[in-house]
């Protein structure tokens, strides 16, 4: 009896399958197809964008074996178009050549090329701290100490392996504009982290125990 009573709740759970499947065939087929038409658009994408990288790799690379200060300006966009490419390895390399070689007077011009990267592009975290970094180094030579404070702030108020680069920049920023106490407290700060590189942290104590010791 017992047997009886599974097999035709059995038979009854297939037939109530079948009828769902049959009353609702043309809502599964749409779902299939919409599921296989994701995975290829993500496949496609996947390539798209793999295939797009290699372009930007192979499009630096010529620019950067070419350069010519001759036509400075045609390599100058060439640059700018790999940065507007919003790339997140070849984006900011652009930026760097650019600073690097000279090829953009402009700190302002360089600062918004900064703030474009910085704001547009999906980085990973210390990249992006890295970025932040860099954008305080090339405006210490020229900008007040709010500037750069504010420029750094992300970093100095975070956890990031950067910080102690940061703190470093501000120390010898203000020690070398004759501000030894503001000097002082930055390098000390970069004492009391934890865990970081050692060459700038004896870099520290060497600055505080030969120039800023009382």
């Amino acid at each position: 009896m017992d047997q009886e009573t599974e097999l035709i709740n059995t038979n009854t759970r297939i037939e109530k399958i079948k009828k769902f499947f049959v009353n609702n065939r043309k809502s599964i087929i749409s779902i299939l197809i919409i599921l296989v038409l994701c995975l290829f658009g993500y496949f496609f994408y996947k390539d798209y964008v793999k295939k797009e990288k290699i372009k930007i790799a192979e499009k630096y690379s010529y620019l950067i074996s070419k350069l010519d200060q001759q036509n400075k300006e045609q390599f100058l966009g060439e640059f700018k178009k790999i940065i507007s490419a919003k790339d997140s390895t070849y984006s900011p390399l652009a930026l760097y050549y650019i600073i690097d070689n000279s090829l953009i007077n402009s700190p302002e011009e360089i600062n918004n090329l900064f703030d474009f990267i910085i704001e547009n592009i999906k980085l990973e975290k210390e990249i992006k701290n890295l970025i932040i970094y860099k954008k305080a180094l090339y405006n210490s030579e020229f900008e007040t100490e709010v500037i750069l404070l504010n420029i750094l702030k992300p970093v100095l108020n975070s956890e990031s392996v950067w910080r102690a680069h940061a703190l470093y920049l501000m120390g010898e920023y203000f020690y070398s504009k004759g501000e030894k106490q503001k000097s002082k407290d930055f390098f000390q700060k970069i004492i009391q982290l934890k865990n970081i590189d050692q060459n700038i942290l004896i870099d520290a104590q060497k600055r505080i125990q030969r120039d800023l010791s009382e």
